[in-house]
């Protein structure tokens, strides 16, 4: 018998891909760091696959350019990390359980804690091993997510005081609210978060790094960077809002492409897809691209629209799970193998990650980080 032929489950061809551009996330960081006082400290926030860019690489080229540090939210994300030889301090969002605990040492994280009794196990285990677990305590000053509540300084200081075997690396909260114009709830958090760091010296904790901005915040809120700041979708080119400060030579790093694989020619009458949901009023011609949304695009009807040599076309009919369709009748010279963009810029037209978003009635972190994992990522650049 003949052997098996291998499994090859990378770099085959597919008609779309995600294209992630380096040089623009480098340029980005770049411009990032030169906002920055040089002791305020950068951290890039890779959680959930860098929004969608590959962790690994952009991790590489963050750090490279200006990040000091990188934050993930699961264990995952982080061994990930540790597994492509990335040494960086990495501190691990969100809450933690009981047995993930022993998996923060294995992977040397700095973690955030927002429970006592997460602090008291950590302690425990900093005294077994005979060295403190390095820690960022998380304030909830009004997100109401995660965190050692405001109103309560007074009494979790005084235990955060009592336990040995900790490392008060940090500390920090969270802006529900930082990116619009009216920044009086945001005040309000920062005001909060310093008179808790200011509780917990007096009761002898001293964290050594402060933190509170996320992207808007780093834009809007200067006056609260304090020793760190954590950006995640502004390393993207994206800003959180239409009234946030723009920073200029930022620019998008991510493109959703898709060559047309198909073209159908119609007569006036003829419908199109799943439900006859879109029907022709004149001879057309359809172009096919094979991505849907289960490849990550909103699961619409009727609405978006894609750039095809250097035009805005409509997308028609209803997208299906693996492909979708577009009108070409006003671009003649269109045919089969040609370059779509489904998100980002071709020509002087563009289509942005919020366009995408409202699509999905949604955010543009969604997105972002909502193209699937079986769309290619073709990295340009170093």
């Amino acid at each position: 018998m003949s052997a098996p032929l291998p499994r090859r489950t990378a770099n085959l061809p597919r008609s779309a891909w995600v294209e992630v551009d380096l040089a623009a996330l480098a340029q980005n960081f770049r411009l990032l760091r030169a906002e920055l006082h040089a002791p305020t400290r950068l951290l890039y926030v890779v959680k959930d696959d860098a929004y969608g860019l590959g962790a690994v690489r952009a991790s590489q080229v963050a750090l490279a350019n200006g990040a000091d540090q990188l934050a993930v939210f699961t264990l995952g994300e982080a061994a990930e990390l540790r597994d492509a030889g990335i040494r960086a301090p990495i501190l691990l969002l969100g809450e933690r359980l009981t047995d993930e605990l022993r998996w923060v040492l294995e992977l040397s994280l700095e973690t955030c804690v927002g429970r006592i009794e997460i602090a008291q196990q950590l302690s425990v285990l900093g005294r077994q091993r005979g060295r403190p677990v390095p820690v960022h305590l998380k304030i909830n000053t009004g997100m109401n997510r995660f965190g050692l509540p405001w109103r309560r300084v007074v009494d979790w200081s005084r235990e955060l005081a009592a336990l040995q075997g900790l490392e008060f690396v940090g500390a920090l909260g969270h802006f529900a609210q930082s990116d619009e114009l009216e920044k009086a709830f945001a005040r309000t958090q920062q005001a909060r978060f310093e008179e808790c760091v200011a509780t917990l010296r007096a009761a002898g904790v001293q964290p050594r790094l402060l933190h509170h901005c996320n992207s808007g915040g780093f834009l809007d809120l200067p006056e609260a960077h304090f020793d760190i700041v954590r950006v995640g979708l502004l390393a993207q080119g994206v800003f959180p809002s239409s009234v946030c400060r723009r920073l200029p030579g930022l620019r998008p790093v991510m493109t959703v492409k898709a060559r047309v694989t198909a073209i159908q020619d119609l007569e006036p009458g003829d419908t199109v897809g799943y439900g006859m949901r879109w029907r022709a009023e004149r001879p057309s011609r359809i172009g096919v691209l094979s991505l849907g949304y289960g490849d990550g695009f909103p699961r619409v009807r009727n609405e978006g629209s894609a750039l095809v040599r250097g035009l805005r076309v409509p997308i028609v009919g209803g997208i299906t799970m693996d492909a979708l369709m577009i009108d070409l009748t006003d671009v003649p010279a269109a045919e089969v193998g040609d370059e779509t963009v489904l998100m980002g810029r071709q020509g002087e037209v563009e289509i942005t990650a919020h366009d995408i978003a409202a699509l999905k009635r949604s955010v543009s972190y969604d997105a972002l980080t909502g193209w699937r994992a079986r769309l290619p990522r073709v990295y340009l650049g170093p």
